[in-house]
């Protein structure tokens, strides 16, 4: 084992190092000769890939949902979204690697099993990094073997989109027919078939949608072949997989428990990423929901509007729903909503003996800690592990895929197609409301009524036209809900053409005017809301003291909805944004490299 250690630093001293093409390959560094002979050997290789290409940080993805203190130039848009000289997501160290081991895994391997298997997990990264850069950029070079300082792919122009999604499901479809169904662990930390059809569920249905929705055609495969392709990888998960949701039949728990167990629950995980405080191996999920010193990350007022009340019917179309007071708004709400964030009586997970239940130690919301008044709980650590409460000492596994995704991608793929039936419904969609107590989604009830609040330029999605405009848009209420602070809200923004979402209402619970709340309803005075005119508060009379246009901002003025942004014009430009721009010194050195519409880096070619 020793030996494979030594091995292992040798070969990422060699090749983690590369991040562009031009980097010869390190000859005097590693002789691959040696190398990549054994499963053991390509194994300890491949091992990087999980760390260097999986989001391990899922959490921190800032959208028009989910906000903190600093807002990224992403929310900000506009003239903080600049051409950046190098990086910007343009850097291939990984796809060399990839190309590398493919090549001589084939040449060096003595063991043709362990090829097919390693073969498959290097082809279901090399789809995964693509999806990211089509992501980004769109149009990109395609590569498929490791480039020398001589070839002429270094100085070629980017190929179609369409050509890089083939070779993906090439790519993808090579690894669902060698890569195991499980390993001997037990465990879902490395890759299996069904987490290969996870990917390609995902992928494809980014594919189809924003083909759909950008009106974009290209020669060879339309957007309903890529809608089809992730409608079949779904089900095929579905049916043939051995996942499925985790439910103990306790609607008000389960999915705050899916989040805050230890260690990965495999019959729903399909691929998770292992955290360890024995190794030293964490994140910082726990914190960030605790502390104010982790940015005070914080979700939004559309955000929560989004859930149903219990017995199914729109919060949103309830009277005067606009300027309740927090806790009469999350009233009666869907179960996942106080299992997402603090509502009036929450209390903090605790775990004894593999089993876990709520504390009872109620704790509402911490103002210090919450922009906007609705604190995030989700994938906090138990409470009875509080001395992990710290930053970057949560260890709580997180997923990369799991099946809920997959239901609600089988179901929007189905809908978009306009084949979807009240039974794919049922077998998708549904099962996610079930497992918390939710009544079913009506396909006809939400065709006959589509919502007007979920297609309003104010707080929707105003592109959504057809027989099936009101599923369509009650599926994408049910991923804001069960996907909540995934790291899949850009994506889904960008395929759904939906950019102005950005600039729709970024704001917090209302409050009728100046004076002292208790906002939870414990008979606590919580909140003291004062002008500059008015004498300062004793600091008895509540636990917040908050001074309008200082402390707090309201929309109007000594009323309205925290704006926790309210100095900040945020702008998305439709015809720019929706892709990232390619480096000005990438450019530089191939002037071939077209640049993405709307993106002036200076350079005339």
């Amino acid at each position: 084992m020793k030996k494979y250690i030594i091995l292992l630093a040798v070969a990422l001293l060699g090749f983690t190092s590369c991040e562009d093409w031009l980097d010869k390959y390190p000859q005097s560094k590693m002789t691959p000769e040696t190398y990549f002979k054994s499963a053991t050997e390509l194994q300890l290789f491949t091992n990087s890939l999980y760390n260097n290409l999986l989001d391990k940080a899922p959490f921190n993805e800032q959208s028009d949902q989910y906000i903190n203190t600093t807002p990224s130039d992403y929310i900000r848009g506009g003239t903080n979204r600049i051409v950046p000289n190098s990086g910007g997501g343009w850097t291939w160290g990984d796809l060399r690697k990839l190309n590398m081991a493919l090549a001589w895994m084939e040449t060096n391997c003595e063991d043709p099993e362990a090829v097919k298997q390693y073969s498959a997990i290097c082809r279901f990264f090399r789809a995964y990094f693509y999806f990211d850069k089509v992501k980004r950029f769109g149009d990109v070079p395609w590569v498929d073997h490791e480039l020398q300082s001589d070839d002429p792919l270094l100085y070629a122009p980017r190929d179609s989109r369409e050509t890089i999604m083939s070779h993906m499901i090439e790519d993808i479809d090579y690894a669902y027919e060698n890569l195991p169904a499980s390993y001997s662990s037990g465990h879902n930390y490395r890759v299996t078939k069904w987490a290969a059809l996870a990917l390609k569920s995902r992928f494809c249905l980014y594919e189809g949608t924003f083909r759909k929705y950008h009106g974009l055609s290209l020669d060879g495969h339309d957007a309903n072949f890529y809608l089809q392709q992730s409608a079949d990888a779904s089900l095929k998960l579905m049916r043939e997989s051995p996942h499925k949701l985790y439910s103990t039949g306790n609607p008000d728990l389960d999915y705050a428990v899916l989040f805050s167990e230890y260690d990965e629950n495999t019959d729903e995980f399909i691929l998770s990423i292992n955290f360890d405080v024995a190794l030293e191996m964490m994140h910082n999920a726990t914190a960030i929901g605790v502390m104010n010193s982790q940015g005070r990350h914080s979700l939004t007022k559309k955000f929560v509007n989004a859930y149903l009340m219990k017995d199914g019917t729109r919060f949103t179309d309830k009277p005067g729903w606009e300027t309740m007071q927090f806790k009469d708004e999350v009233k009666d709400r869907d179960p996942r909503l106080a299992q997402t964030i603090r509502i009036p009586g929450y209390s903090r997970l605790t775990e004894s003996g593999g089993k876990y239940s709520y504390s009872g130690k109620v704790q509402g919301p911490d103002m210090d800690i919450t922009l906007t008044g609705y604190q995030t709980a989700k994938y906090l650590m138990p409470e009875n592990n509080a001395s992990n409460d710290k930053f970057d000492r949560s260890y709580n596994d997180l997923a990369v895929f799991r099946l809920g995704e997959i239901y609600l991608n089988y179901a929007e793929a189905k809908a978009e197609l306009g084949t979807l039936t009240q039974d794919d419904l049922n077998i998708s969609v549904n099962l996610l409301r079930k497992r918390v107590g939710m009544p079913d989604m009506s396909m006809a009830e939400a065709n006959a009524n589509p919502d007007p609040y979920l297609s309003s330029a104010e707080w929707g999605y105003t592109n959504v036209s057809g027989v099936n405009k009101g599923v369509i848009l009650e599926i994408r209420r049910e991923r804001q809900v069960e996907l909540a602070q995934e790291g899949l809200r850009q994506a889904d923004i960008v395929r759904w053409k939906a950019g102005k979402c950005m600039e729709q209402k970024i704001i917090g619970i209302y409050f009728p005017g100046k004076g002292v709340y208790d906002i939870d309803g414990d008979g606590k005075n919580d909140i003291c809301i004062y002008g500059p005119e008015d004498p300062v508060p004793d600091k008895s009379v509540a636990t917040y003291l908050r001074l309008i246009g200082s402390t707090i901002y309201l929309t109007d003025g000594d009323k309205g909805y925290i704006e926790p942004y309210q100095n900040l014009t945020i702008s998305f430009d439709e015809s720019r944004d929706y892709l990232y721009p390619i480096p000005i010194d990438d450019r530089s050195l191939n002037p071939q490299l077209t640049q993405n519409p709307g993106w002036d880096d200076g350079l005339s070619y």
